[in-house]
């Protein structure tokens, strides 16, 4: 068995749920050996995206890194408001997309390993603050990523904001 259905199915789930990630449009799964399979997912392309690493580089001050920050947040107050835990929410599994308002939106990926805890506790929030912010400031450590500990908090502040308002 391969993580490729869970994948389609949490997807559908967290889009359900007022998520933004990626539609997965298919999955093929084939055999990699004598007793493994491996297999493929397929997701439809998000234009004018790149993930969030790429995007603060390219954006590194002023209003529009803020717009990358308070994205980011509002990524993290969906997820937590719908329970979605993400083990391994980093910089790069978050993709930043222009949209057609001038603005920008953040979606989820790599969803296979996300699950569902209890919608809007703030363990939840917790939960994926702490590994988001390890990814950063790791990114910054080994590559120069331009975020600081200030940032971190503005998005911190940003999820939380939004989901007191959705409550």
């Amino acid at each position: 068995a391969t993580r490729a259905p869970r994948e389609l199915e949490i997807s559908l789930t967290l889009r359900r749920l007022g998520v933004a990630t990626p539609l997965i449009v298919a999955y093929a799964t084939y055999p990699a050996g004598p007793m493994f399979r491996r297999a493929d997912v397929v997701s439809r392309e998000v234009p004018r995206s790149r993930d969030l690493a790429a995007a603060l580089a390219e954006r590194s001050r002023g209003e529009s890194k803020r717009s990358l920050l308070e994205a980011t947040g509002k990524l993290l107050a969906s997820m937590s408001v719908a329970g979605a835990r993400h083990p391994d929410l980093n910089i790069k599994n978050v993709l930043i997309a222009d949209n057609n308002y001038r603005g920008v939106e953040a979606f989820v990926l790599d969803v296979d390993r996300v699950w569902l805890d209890r919608a809007g506790a703030d363990v939840v929030l917790a939960a994926n603050l702490r590994r988001f912010c390890r990814s950063a400031l790791k990114w910054r450590r080994l590559q120069g990523l331009p975020i600081e500990e200030a940032d971190l908090l503005a998005i911190e502040s940003s999820a939380r904001e939004l989901i007191t308002l959705a409550q």
